[in-house]
């Protein structure tokens, strides 16, 4: 998809940004100045207000120059595209898409095409859409709307109702779960949309805050304890802020597991 093409086109400029700025650091101080003198050229270096001649003895140092200045209108360059598409990520982020917008905004739209993404089983289509006892905590965050009309935490998890819903994959959002005494919440809860067998999906979002990752082990050991095993009845992905969850692994993981 684009949007991941584009995100990592991102990540490749600002690699290449950062090498060459610290390549530039190791550059001479001074702008190369060349002046025709006949049919001949003299260098000079300039510090903005004296410049001094560079015999051509000195060549070598006369190159580096040349580099730095083409350096840095390589830089410029590099920057003015890592700009523009950061723009277009944050369009992508802030603005879901016309086809999205359609069902996210207009309940009668939703309504009229809802067969269109109904699980094919009835008794799965009328599971998912039973009420059942959800997440009790924080429900102030619940502000992204997605196509099926519930609201989720955040943008990755819109991305998988999002795309749970388009390939027709029943599931619940944040249904308590039971063990024993222990009540947790995945973030989903999912019907194999043949076989009826159910798993659970959990996105780990903050994976570069060392307070959040610290609790991450101790959920997963909670479902192990309990039978639920990571890749086998739980599906588990994560992200950090420079890596974000991509909608094309999203895909790739509904495929592999549901179709």
């Amino acid at each position: 998809m684009l949007y991941e093409r584009m995100l990592a086109e991102h990540q490749r400029l600002k690699a290449e940004i950062s090498m060459m700025e610290k390549h530039l650091e190791m550059l001479p101080e001074g702008k190369l100045v060349c002046a025709r003198n006949g049919k001949h050229y003299k260098w000079y270096c300039s510090d903005g207000h004296n410049q001094t001649y560079i015999p051509k003895k000195e060549r070598g140092f006369a190159e580096l120059l040349a580099k730095k200045k083409y350096l840095e209108l390589k830089l410029k360059e590099l920057q003015s595209e890592r700009r523009a598409i950061e723009s277009y990520l944050q369009y992508h982020l802030t603005e879901p898409l016309p086809s999205e917008s359609l069902l996210i905004s207009n309940t009668e739209y939703r309504n009229l095409l809802s067969s269109s993404f109904k699980p094919l089983s009835k008794e799965l289509n009328e599971w998912s859409n039973t009420s059942y006892p959800t997440n009790p905590k924080y429900t102030q965050q619940l502000v992204h709307k997605t196509t099926s009309g519930k609201f989720v935490r955040s943008k990755s998890e819109a991305i998988i109702s999002t795309l749970l819903f388009s390939y027709r994959v029943p599931f619940r959002y944040e249904c308590e779960l039971q063990f024993g005494e222990i009540l947790v919440y995945p973030d989903f809860t999912i019907r194999h949309p043949k076989t009826g067998k159910t798993y659970y999906w959990e996105h780990f979002g903050r994976m570069d805050d060392p307070v959040y990752s610290k609790t991450v082990p101790i959920k997963l050991q909670t479902y192990i304890s309990h039978g639920i095993i990571p890749t086998i009845q739980l599906i588990t992905t994560y992200e950090t802020a420079e890596n974000p969850l991509s909608s094309e692994n999203v895909e790739r993981i509904i495929k592999e597991y549901f179709l």
